[in-house]
């Protein structure tokens, strides 16, 4: 399986997932240039965090228009996997490829800190390496986390298990206490209805190794790589 990280201006965690998928996960991964029209020959495509064009107008609302993103979008349509990550799942709500909106943390702050979340759906090629109702420690950075939806889509969402993940306690539960940014029906990380375009805002590639205090979000690198063996 061949992954490819794309870089976007104000883009700052791009060499975090190219270091885990080469290093750690032991993958071959490219990064692959914003500018770009075309997509190199990958299996994957990660949207990474930061602050793509400065954050400007809305989160994500500038890289979401940007050339790779046509690219991206075909992909995506033709069964190709798509995760975005903090800022990459920005890009994604924005570009249309996943639904609802991300909105200012309630707190109005920044907030960077580690999180608990619950995995809601082991299904989709993101998942398979997780077990329903494990609870991951994971880490978070960001201003606009906030996940929201109208009520219609959020049934819809529910009903056809496309959370994916969900904020908690250490123990699972989803208490007011364990929701980081206000995020309707503590909604950490969404698919779409096909299952192959993933958006989360927890960062899985900063806790991918024991020194950064969790190797919770190799799972998810891990389930990709058993995705690829599934469909060979």
């Amino acid at each position: 399986m061949r992954f490819g990280v794309v870089i976007f201006p104000g883009s700052t965690c791009d060499q975090d997932c190219l270091y885990v998928i080469r290093k750690v996960l032991g993958a071959p991964a490219v990064p692959v240039w914003h500018a770009s029209s075309k997509l190199p020959e990958v299996d994957v495509v990660i949207l990474p965090g930061g602050f793509s064009y400065g954050d400007y107008l809305r989160a994500g609302a500038i890289a979401a228009t940007s050339p790779v993103m046509g690219a991206i979008r075909r992909f995506a349509q033709e069964g190709g996997l798509v995760l975005g990550i903090c800022n990459g799942f920005q890009i994604l709500v924005e570009a249309g490829l996943l639904p609802g909106a991300l909105l200012s943390n309630l707190s109005t702050r920044f907030l960077c800190r580690t999180v608990h979340v619950r995995v809601e759906n082991p299904h989709t090629p993101f998942t398979r390496a997780y077990h329903q109702g494990q609870v991951l420690r994971l880490p978070i950075a960001h201003a606009a986390g906030r996940y929201y939806a109208p009520s219609p889509l959020l049934t819809e969402l529910e009903t056809r298990g496309q959370v994916v993940f969900r904020y908690c306690d250490e123990a699972g539960q989803t208490t007011p206490e364990a929701n980081p940014n206000g995020s309707v029906h503590h909604i950490a990380g969404i698919c779409n209805e096909r299952g192959n375009v993933l958006g989360l805002m927890p960062h899985p590639e900063r806790s991918s190794e024991s020194a950064l205090g969790s190797e919770d979000g190799l799972l998810l690198f891990h389930s990709l790589l058993l995705q690829a063996e599934a469909v060979r």
